[in-house]
This record gives structure tokens, sequence and C-alpha cells, in this order.
């Protein structure tokens, strides 16, 4: 029995082409499913990233309005002060602007502060478009964002 076993893989060689066609297409199915699954995880998170800066210059603006509270006006306090991220940025409030423009603009409000502006990551622009009715920043379809950061009390 034992030198019939021996005999037996003695004469395989090897895999047939069937066989290597089989684990090529099998592969190839794999590779079909994960690849547009790790596009649309990497894209999820570029898109958490930029919504993180814009959380993070709405939290450094709190900050800076509680020192400030006129905002970058010198005078007395207005009704809506604001700061801009490249001030922010400058007078050590906030480390890092991540993809967000010096330009985007903090406006201190009762209600929360509200943002507004644009961030570059990964060959998009982003659009803040701020609004008092939702509590958090929520990402919406075509990339921008909508949302404002309520005050701490």
């Amino acid at each position: 029995m034992k030198k019939f076993i021996q005999n037996k893989l003695k004469d395989q060689k090897g895999l047939t082409l069937i066989e290597l066609l089989a684990v090529i297409v099998i592969i190839a199915i794999i590779a079909a499913i994960a690849i547009p699954a790790i596009g649309n995880l990497i894209d999820n998170s570029r898109n958490g990233a930029v919504k993180s800066d814009y959380q993070n210059a709405l939290a450094a603006a709190n900050v800076y309005f509680t020192e400030n509270p006129a905002g970058e006006a010198k005078e007395a306090v207005t009704n809506n002060p604001t700061v801009t991220v490249g001030v922010l940025l400058t007078k050590g409030f906030l480390d890092d602007k991540g993809s967000l423009k010096d330009a985007v603009v903090i406006t201190k409000k009762s209600g929360g502060n509200t943002i507004s502006g644009s961030a570059e990551a990964n060959n998009k622009t982003y659009t803040l478009k701020s609004a008092l009715t939702n509590s958090q920043l929520t990402s919406i379809k075509n990339g921008d964002f909508e949302g404002t950061a309520i005050e701490p009390k």
C-alpha cells in the first residue's frame, strides 16, 4: 500500500492548466469585490478628516472668543464677532489648519458658533454651509458639510 501511494505521488508533476485558471478566476473575483470597497473606505476617511478639521477650528474659536469677546475687531463687543482660521493659527489657538484654507470664517452667535469657508483635500474642494439647526457637522452627499457647534456650557 505504501509503495502504491508513493508511486502515485511521484507521478504528479504540478497543477493542470484548468486548476491554474480556476485559481486566477477566484483571485480576480476577490479583487473585483475588494477594490471598490477599499476605495469607499479611503474616501470616507478623507471626508472624516476634513470634517474633523472643521470641528477643530470651531473648538479653537470657542477658546479664542473666550479670550477675545470682540473677535478680530479690537473695539467693543459686536453682536456677531468673527475670526478666521489664519488668525487662530498665527495666534496659537490652532496647531494645524489641516485641509482648511486661512480664509475660513467662524462667527460667534448666541445659538452656537457658525463656520463658513472651504477646504481642499484629495483633489476636491469642500465647502461648509453652516446652519444653526444641527448640533454637529454632518456630511452630505456632494462632499460639502453643514452644521454648527454648540458652545460648551
